[in-house]
């Protein structure tokens, strides 16, 4: 019952990581926007779109790379794979904590210039590590075959 191929799963993980890079940029990018409506001084937002790009490539070589490449490995070797079986449980479970922790920040940074752009420079680099990392699903070995459908 709701299994699907490895290939299905792979595309599945890829979407989903690269989905979250998109909304983390939305999001990032409107509280740079909230930030510079309550003060435009222009070199402080750039700081921290820089410092989050910075940070993004560094988390993405340290961690999410190897992040990837161990889901996709993972994935690879199940021999009944079943729908939910795109990321772990506990994965899962630190991504819906993640969530919420990111939504609470942003929530509570309303209003508030240095807090506004603490939040947008990590969504950015979250953002940042997860497109760089997403490489990962197009590139590691038999990843995800486009051209098998």
């Amino acid at each position: 019952m709701l299994n699907v191929s490895t290939r299905c799963l792979k595309i599945m993980a890829a979407s989903i990581w690269f989905a979250g890079a998109v909304v983390l940029v939305v999001k990032g990018s409107s509280l740079l926007a909230e930030a510079y409506m309550l003060r435009s001084e222009r070199h402080w937002i750039w700081l921290a779109v820089i410092s989050g790009l910075a940070l993004g490539f560094l988390q993405a070589k340290l961690v999410f790379i190897n992040s990837c490449r161990k889901n996709l490995d993972r994935i690879s070797t199940l021999e009944r794979p079943k729908l939910w079986q795109f990321f772990t449980i506990r994965f899962l479970v630190m991504l819906v904590l993640m969530i919420l922790v990111g939504a609470m920040l942003s929530r509570l940074a309303h209003s508030n210039y240095p807090f506004l752009l603490g939040v947008a420079a990590l969504d950015l680099s979250i953002a940042t590590a997860l497109f760089t990392s997403s490489y990962v699903f197009w590139k590691h070995g038999d990843s995800i075959d486009i051209q098998a459908a």
